[in-house]
């Protein structure tokens, strides 16, 4: 397993790589914030273990960087101890928080019960939706025709977005969380910069886009991916 410690105190990432290595994870390190997300498109990490108060870029802006288009679990490594910090971090999308100083054996057990979250790459599953596959491992949308299928193409962003909702299936995703996740935190007042990209996917995935069945508004809230026709209670307006 590929492990990214990223922080900026080098006694400490020695440390760690010499642990780590010791039982037989595979370790890629980063000094700074840059490094960091260069590091993580380069090596596909299985794990991150992120310092928050590194150079040029901070760690929650890593993390929100790598939840862009990684779920890989995000293990939070700080001397910030502050109630808020944590919150902070976990709401950018970290998995888990550790303050230093840690003993060893609590961040071996926290990388174990991430690791066992991690589903295989071929269990990704596949959503079908009326005539509508959504196939996450492939990162791929196609609709069933006569005689077969078509791949249905959708932007990056649009995407990213269906992404975030079919993985919460039947789950209130906020506003606030999809405008974070995908745009970071500058961005999570930009309600009408979402409703655009989510009118333009009923467009191309609902049947009558004007009244959804399938991604539906929970009025003042947010969105929630429904996969099936059964009724549900609360906002099924189109906003």
């Amino acid at each position: 397993m590929k492990i990214l410690i990223a922080d900026d105190d080098p006694q400490l990432v020695r440390a760690l790589r010499i642990t780590l290595t010791a039982h037989s994870y595979e370790i890629v390190t980063a000094t700074n914030g840059t490094e960091a997300v260069k590091a993580a498109i380069d090596h596909r990490p299985d794990l991150f273990m992120i310092d928050l108060g590194m150079p040029e870029l901070d760690g929650l802006s890593v993390i929100e960087a790598v939840r862009g288009w990684s779920h890989a679990p995000i293990l939070v490594l700080s001397g910030r101890s502050d109630a808020a910090d944590k919150v902070e971090a976990l709401d950018a999308g970290a998995d888990d928080y550790v303050t230093k100083p840690f003993p060893v054996d609590e961040l071996l057990a926290r990388i174990r019960a991430l690791t066992r979250r991690v589903p295989a790459q071929d269990s990704e599953p596949t959503v079908t939706f009326a005539d509508i596959t959504v196939d996450l491992a492939a990162k791929s949308v196609r609709r069933t025709k006569l005689g077969g299928s078509e791949l249905v193409r959708l932007t990056p962003t649009e995407w990213r977005v269906l992404e975030l909702l079919v993985r919460h299936s039947d789950q209130l995703v906020t506003r606030q969380t999809i405008l974070r996740q995908i745009w970071g935190r500058a961005h999570v007042t930009d309600t009408g910069y979402l409703r655009l990209y989510v009118a333009q996917l009923r467009k191309k995935l609902e049947p009558e886009p004007r009244d959804p069945k399938y991604i539906l508004t929970e009025a003042g809230m947010g969105y929630r991916f429904h996969p099936d026709t059964t009724p549900v209670i609360g906002g099924t307006e189109a906003g």
